[in-house]
């Protein structure tokens, strides 16, 4: 036998010199850029130049709006539409804050149902203002690991809560197109009936999260190492059920204080391409992302000034209020375990 072959030590030295450098190539392509000392740096720039941009335009089309009507507009809001609507998106927030009590049922975490919902509800609050990192993550990592439950079940119980919440979304914005059609820009090539197909394909993300919770029975699923629980399939359907009506109570809270002047699918397709909207551009709590969209989607039966009046009361109702009252539960909870 070759002396290398007895000993592994003594392998020739083009073997000996690949087996060490092969470790240490250096990524080529996108990997290799964003490996790059410099790289956040221009990650950081190009967000920033983006942000900037958003701001230039919503504030170029804000200075078209004849705030004095859109100020008489919203006095003129009777107080009765403003209870109803304050009343469903307060029901709004309490579904939304059930998707951990899901997250409860599959992780076991022992914390009472009444703390797991106030939990959410405050979260959610701190998530709609100043993002899924502050709220979703940052609030409710806080919260809950105050009262011992450890990362990897929060991790889960926030896993579970996102997933309920898009599900809902694609059923919904599966449905839209075949209940209202949109005003499309002149010169789009792509015709009602595509966008209504094209969005019926969005039905297959729920359908197949309800077949893999079917057919794994409660058992949870594993990926890349980590392990992520799964309901059961009624469990799962009722995942799919309170994530549509909490969506729909948002869309309802809008179409109050547009006094039913407006289809309510047509709401509906306002705030679904607000959520998405405000998620792409990445800007807090969708500031005038969500003002943009419905001024663009709603005016037409109401006149622009209306419009802008109710989609500044719903902000307050469901955004800005809800907030307070999260921060004075937030400030109350920290200073009660200290």
């Amino acid at each position: 036998r070759p002396d290398h072959a007895r000993n592994p030590f003594s392998m020739p030295a083009s073997s000996a010199l690949s087996a060490a450098t092969a470790g240490t190539v250096a990524p080529t392509g996108l990997r290799g850029i964003t490996r790059q000392p410099w790289w956040p740096w221009v990650a950081r720039a190009a967000v920033t130049v983006f942000l900037l941009v958003v701001v230039w335009l919503l504030v170029r089309q804000a200075r078209t709006v004849d705030w004095p009507r859109v100020l008489d507009a919203l006095r003129a809001l009777p107080a009765s539409a403003l209870w109803v609507a304050g009343a469903l998106a307060f029901t709004s927030h309490l579904a939304y804050g059930s998707f951990d009590l899901i997250g409860r049922r599959c992780t076991g975490h022992g914390l009472p149902r009444a703390t797991t919902l106030g939990i959410a509800m405050a979260s959610y609050a701190f998530t709609l203002n100043l993002g899924s990192l502050v709220g979703g993550v940052g609030v409710r990592y806080r919260l809950y690991e105050r009262r011992g439950v450890d990362a990897g079940t929060i991790g889960q119980v926030v896993g579970l809560g996102v997933l309920t919440n898009w599900i809902g979304y694609f059923v919904l914005a599966a449905a839209v197109p075949w209940l209202w059609e949109p005003r499309l820009p002149s010169g789009w090539s792509v015709t009602a009936g595509q966008i209504r197909w094209a969005c019926t394909a969005l039905l297959l993300v729920p359908a197949a999260y309800l077949a893999i919770c079917a057919a794994r029975h409660g058992q949870p699923i594993t990926v890349q190492g980590h392990s992520f629980p799964l309901p059961h399939w009624p469990l799962a359907l009722w995942q799919l059920v309170v994530s549509t009506c909490n969506w729909m109570l948002m869309a309802g809270a809008l179409w109050v204080l547009l006094q039913g002047a407006v289809a309510y699918p047509a709401v509906l397709a306002t705030v679904l391409v607000a959520a998405v909207s405000g998620l792409v551009l990445r800007v807090p709590a969708g500031l005038g992302v969500l003002e943009a969209v419905g001024v663009l989607l709603l005016t037409g039966p109401l006149p622009r000034d209306t419009v802008l009046a109710a989609l500044l009361a719903y902000r307050a109702l469901y955004y800005f209020a809800p907030l307070l009252l999260a921060t004075l539960a937030f400030g109350w909870a920290e200073l009660h375990k200290r």
